[in-house]
C-alpha cells in the first residue's frame, strides 16, 4: 500500500465552492448531452480547471487531499443537475483511490503527481462480454514478456473510455489457473490502440457515452496495481466500498434535484393557481418521496462512517459491512428511483411526464433507471444470502 485516502468526518465540504462551479455548467450542458448522447466535456473541462479530478490525490503528490466524505458531497451536489457527470466524478475517484492504497511505489510515484498536475481522467475497464456482469474473474489473460505486460481486452461498457486519460484494466494474470486469478493493471491512453465498436444510444445515462472499446498495448510490469491475482482485495478494500458510496451519491444527488425542483414549481406563482397545495394525496406523495431521500442518505453517511472507521482494514471484509455495504447500493438504487416515481404521480401528466417540464422528472426517472442495474442486486442479494448465513449472530456494522 502506497499511502491511504483520508477519511475524515463529514462536515461542509471546503470544496463545495468549486463543485458548485461544475454543477452549473453540468447543469447548462445536461439538456443538450442527453439528447445527442453525448460526454459532457464541458463539466469535465470546469473538473480539471478546478482540480476536482486530484480530490482523492494525497497533497504529499500534488493533489487536494480530500476525503471520501468529500467525494460523497460532490457526487450529491452534482447529480442534481446531472447524473452522469455525478457518476463520471465519482468513479473517476474510485479509480484514483484504487491507486493510492494499492500500487507500488514506483507507479504511484510517476502517476499520482500527473493525476493531480496534468488532470488525467481515468476510467474502469471491468466489464466482459459472457461473463454476466461477475467483477471477480476475467476471461481475456495478460501476457508477460520480461519486463513487459501486453494488454488485448474487449469491454462492452466503457464508461467516458473514449475520452480517458488512462484505465485500469482487469485481466487474468498471466499465469492463472482459473479466471478468478484476476490482475489489475494501469495504462496510460498513449500506451495503448483504442478503438471504440457499436454506438452509444441508451434509455438513460445517456452522457455517460458508456461504449464498447477494444484495447491492445504493451505497459511495464510495474504498472500492475496491487499484487498479480490479487484484484478481489482490491475490491473488498476499495473498489467495492468506493462505488457503493459514490454510485449512491449520484443517486441521492438526482433524486434530490429531482424533489426540490418539483417543490420549487409548486411554490412558484403559478404552481399555488394550478395544483391543490391541500390535497391529501399530493402531500402524502410529496412525503413519501422525501422519506425514501432521507433513509438514503441516512444510510449513506452511517455506511460512509463504517468504511472510515474500518480505514482499509480487515473490518471491511467482515459480513456485516459487506452486508451493510450492498444494502446501501440495492436501498439508494431503489429508493431513489421510487422517489421519482411518486413525484411523477404527484405532479400529474404536464410536469411529471413531459421531456420539457422544469421539474426534469423524465430525464431523472430514466437515468435512475439504470441504477438496479448497474453491478445488478440480483447478484448482490444473491451474495448477501451467503453473507447472512455467515453471521448467525447477525451483527451490524
Amino acid at each position: 500500500m502506497s499511502d491511504t485516502v483520508t477519511t475524515t468526518p463529514a462536515t461542509r465540504s471546503p470544496f463545495a465552492g468549486a463543485v458548485e462551479q461544475v454543477r452549473a455548467v453540468a447543469g447548462k450542458h445536461a439538456e443538450q448531452t442527453d439528447e445527442k448522447a453525448e460526454f459532457p466535456l464541458a463539466a469535465l473541462g470546469k473538473l480539471r480547471e478546478q482540480k476536482l479530478l486530484g480530490l482523492l490525490v494525497p497533497a504529499g503528490y500534488g493533489g487536494l487531499g480530500g476525503t471520501v466524505d468529500d467525494m460523497i458531497d460532490a457526487g450529491i451536489a452534482l447529480g442534481r443537475a446531472d447524473m452522469s457527470v455525478a457518476m463520471i466524478f465519482t468513479m473517476h475517484c474510485q479509480q484514483v483511490a484504487a491507486l493510492v492504497r494499492h500500487a507500488g511505489p514506483g507507479l504511484a510515484g510517476a502517476l499520482l503527481p500527473r493525476i493531480a498536475a496534468e488532470q488525467l481522467y481515468l476510467a474502469s475497464v471491468t466489464t466482459e462480454a459472457g461473463k454476466g456482469g461477475h467483477l471477480l474473474s476475467a476471461t481475456s489473460r495478460l501476457t508477460a514478456e520480461p519486463g513487459w505486460l501486453d494488454i488485448d481486452r474487449t469491454a462492452p461498457i466503457v464508461t467516458g473510455g473514449l475520452h480517458a486519460d488512462g484505465f485500469l484494466i482487469t485481466m487474468r494474470s498471466p499465469d492463472a489457473e482459473s479466471d478468478s486469478s484476476v490482475s489489475l493493471v494501469y495504462a496510460d491512453r498513449d500506451q495503448l490502440t483504442v478503438t471504440p465498436s457499436g454506438d452509444w444510444n441508451p434509455l438513460g445515462m445517456r452522457a455517460s457515452h458508456s461504449t464498447a472499446l477494444h484495447l491492445t498495448g504493451r505497459v511495464p510490469d510495474h504498472q500492475v496495481v496491487g499484487e498479480h491475482g490479487a484484484f478481489r482485495a482490491i475490491v473488498l478494500d476499495t473498489f467495492g466500498p468506493l462505488a457503493h458510496l459514490g454510485w449512491s451519491a449520484s443517486w441521492l444527488g438526482t433524486a434530490t434535484g429531482a424533489l426540490s425542483r418539483v417543490l420549487r414549481t409548486l411554490r412558484s406563482p403559478a404552481g399555488r393557481k394550478s395544483a391543490d397545495l391541500e390535497s391529501e394525496l399530493l402531500l402524502t406523495r410529496l412525503s413519501r418521496a422525501r422519506q425514501r431521500l432521507d433513509t438514503v442518505h441516512a444510510l449513506l453517511r452511517h455506511t460512509a462512517a463504517a468504511v472510515r472507521a474500518a480505514d482499509g482494514g480487515d473490518a471491511l471484509t467482515r459480513p456485516s459491512c459487506q452486508l451493510l455495504l450492498n444494502a446501501l447500493k440495492i436501498t439508494a438504487s431503489e429508493e431513489c428511483h421510487r422517489a421519482v416515481e411518486d413525484l411523477v404521480d404527484a405532479v400529474g401528466l404536464r410536469h411529471g411526464y413531459l421531456k420539457d417540464s422544469p421539474t426534469g422528472l423524465e430525464r431523472a426517472l430514466r437515468d435512475l433507471r439504470s441504477a438496479p442495474l448497474n453491478y445488478s442486486n440480483d447478484r448482490l442479494h444473491l451474495a448477501d444470502g451467503s453473507l447472512a448465513l455467515l453471521d448467525p449472530g447477525v451483527s451490524y456494522a
